[in-house]
């Protein structure tokens, strides 16, 4: 992510006017306009792999899959943030540009977005109610943690490597860690 040195602050309805015009996504930090920076073949391999496997499991569930170009509000009217793939499950969930009731984020991670992914964008994000699970993906070598809200409202960790399958509780799917690095390659 980078801030842009040429664009001027705006108002967070001048940005959700102005962010649909334009060729590359923007997050939006309290005013700031930021570009979301490009992302390498297996970041987006990874996210493809994940968002089909949802997408097909879901197809008759009153669930919808959104990857990469679907913003999530997470401040009204201060932070928007384009997370890799979202899930929603929620019947309020219909404004056509945006998720507003996610269920399950999910951020492939890369050396340039890690570091505000695990922290502010981690922080932001659990400040949803509807949020049931973070899933946290690696893309130098195999690697998933999952980020789980238990019934007292604490988020508990779990890690999960290239054999082993995870349970996603928020759309009750079982995904093997193989399936999500489908076709990547590792150096």
């Amino acid at each position: 992510m980078v801030a842009l040195p040429d664009r001027p602050s705006m108002s967070a309805e001048e940005y959700l006017a102005w962010e649909p015009t334009q060729e590359e996504r923007y997050e939006y930090w309290d005013g700031e306009v930021v570009a979301m920076s490009g992302s390498t073949r297996n970041h987006n391999r990874i996210s493809g792999n994940f968002f089909r496997i949802l997408d097909d499991a879901l197809v008759d569930r009153p669930c919808e899959v959104y990857i990469a170009d679907v913003k999530v509000q997470v401040e009204p009217g201060q932070k928007y943030f384009y997370p890799d793939v979202v899930v929603t499950c929620d019947e309020h969930d219909n404004d056509p540009q945006l998720v507003q009731f996610p269920s399950l984020i999910i951020e492939v991670l890369s050396p340039s977005t890690e570091a505000a992914d695990r922290g502010i964008k981690f922080a932001k994000y659990r400040q949803f109610s509807t949020l049931q699970e973070y899933v946290l993906v690696q893309v130098e070598q195999p690697g998933v943690e999952i980020f789980r809200r238990n019934q007292q409202g604490q988020w508990v960790l779990s890690e999960y490597g290239l054999g082993d399958s995870l349970q996603l509780e928020s759309v009750n799917l079982e995904i093997a860690i193989a399936d999500l690095y489908r076709q990547v390659q590792f150096s």
